[in-house]
């Protein structure tokens, strides 16, 4: 099945496979919000992000899936804000642990059993993910980074901090700066890699190739 980066609230999930690893793409409710489901091949251990409104279609999925039991090691919440943990309150107790930014960890409907910060890791199974504090949207915002061991291209699951066609809204509240969230994404996501697919928490994907030409023109336009 090719994969669909795109995918509508309602449909069903898209999957993607990677070496050693397999993500499965899901859509919920009418903010379009993204639900990843990250899994190891080698050991069947998986990884949420982002327990976001729908808890009986994340249910369907971590089944379609084939997520036994025991084998959802944690549900990593990117930030704080209500459209991207609804559903935490019903899908943690299906977890290991569940892991936040320490900064927004106290606004969240479950406490973390884990806060992460910038450079903590996550394993599930052979993979490590690696988290980025990158504060802006929210204080506690965190993106997850994948790098393929044969060197291929990384990945990174960016919350609300990065989209296509710029960075996140940063107007929302007086926390929110953009600003700080520009010179974050630039120096934390940009800097690190020279590319990497990026997934965002709604709507379509796009790479670090893609947008980094336009860099300059998001900070001259100041959104």
């Amino acid at each position: 099945m090719t994969y669909v980066s795109d995918v509508q609230p309602g449909h069903a999930p898209s999957r993607l496979d990677l070496p050693g690893f397999t993500m499965w793409k899901l859509s919920v409710s009418d903010m379009h919000n993204n639900v990843y489901l990250l899994k190891d091949a080698a050991t069947g251990e998986a990884l949420l992000v982002d327990a976001a409104d729908d808890a009986a279609a994340i249910r369907e999925l971590l089944a379609e899936a084939q997520v036994e039991d025991a084998a959802l090691v944690g549900v990593v919440t990117t930030h704080k804000h209500w459209d991207h943990h609804r559903a935490l309150p019903e899908i943690a107790p299906l977890a290991r642990e569940t892991m936040a930014g320490e900064l927004d960890a106290p606004e969240l409907p479950v406490e973390p059993s884990r806060t992460l910060a910038d450079g903590d890791t996550v394993t599930l199974g052979e993979q490590t993910l690696t988290a980025h504090h990158v504060p802006g949207h929210t204080p506690g915002s965190v993106v997850l980074s994948w790098s393929p061991e044969d060197g291929s291209t990384p990945h990174v699951w960016t919350g609300d901090t990065l989209f296509p066609g710029g960075v996140g809204a940063t107007n929302h509240s007086d926390e929110q700066s953009f600003d700080e969230l520009f010179a974050s994404v630039r120096d934390r996501i940009f800097g690190r890699f020279d590319d990497a697919v990026v997934h965002p928490g709604h709507g379509d994907d796009t790479s670090l190739a893609t947008e980094r030409p336009h860099l300059d023109e998001w900070r001259e336009r100041g959104w």
